[in-house]
C-alpha cells in the first residue's frame, strides 16, 4: 500500500495502520511506532475534518533511516501556519492539539498551504 485516500472517517484508521506498519518495518520500537501512529491519526483526521478529504502516505526515505508521513488535500488551506502550530489554537472549536502534537511527536514537520488550494504536510521521524 503506497497511499490511503481519506474520504470517509473509517479511512483514518486505515491510514494509522499503514503508518504503524511502515514504522515497524523501519525498525522503530513499539513505543516510537505508536508515536508515529498517533501523528498519522492527527494528520489523517485533519484531511477528513478540515481538508474535505485527501491523500495520506507513510513511506521510508532513501537517504537515511526513518520515515515520512505525507498528508495532502485540496481544501481551504491554513490561513496562519504559525498559529496552527500553537497549542490550543483551533478554527473549528476543537482542542487545538493536532498539528502541535504532530510537531512534538515527529522530528521534522513542513507545512505548505495555499488559501483555497489545499495543504500538504510532511512529517519525518528518524531512527
Amino acid at each position: 500500500m503506497n497511499s490511503v485516500q481519506v474520504i470517509k472517517e473509517s479511512d483514518i484508521a486505515v491510514a494509522v495502520r499503514h503508518a504503524r506498519q511502515v514504522a515497524e518495518s523501519v525498525g522503530f520500537s513499539k513505543v516510537t511506532a505508536s508515536y508515529v501512529a498517533t501523528a498519522a491519526s492527527e494528520l489523517a483526521a485533519n484531511l477528513f475534518f478540515h481538508g474535505g478529504g485527501g491523500t495520506f502516505a507513510a513511506r521510508t526515505l532513501p537517504d537515511r533511516p526513518g520515515l515520512e508521513l505525507l498528508a495532502s488535500d485540496n481544501g481551504p488551506g491554513i490561513a496562519d501556519i504559525d498559529k496552527a502550530l500553537q497549542d490550543g489554537y483551533s478554527t473549528t472549536g476543537s482542542l487545538g492539539f493536532g498539528l502541535p502534537g504532530v510537531k512534538r511527536l515527529m522530528d521534522e514537520i513542513e507545512i505548505d498551504s495555499q488559501p483555497n488550494r489545499g495543504t500538504t504536510v510532511r512529517a519525518r521521524k528518524w531512527r
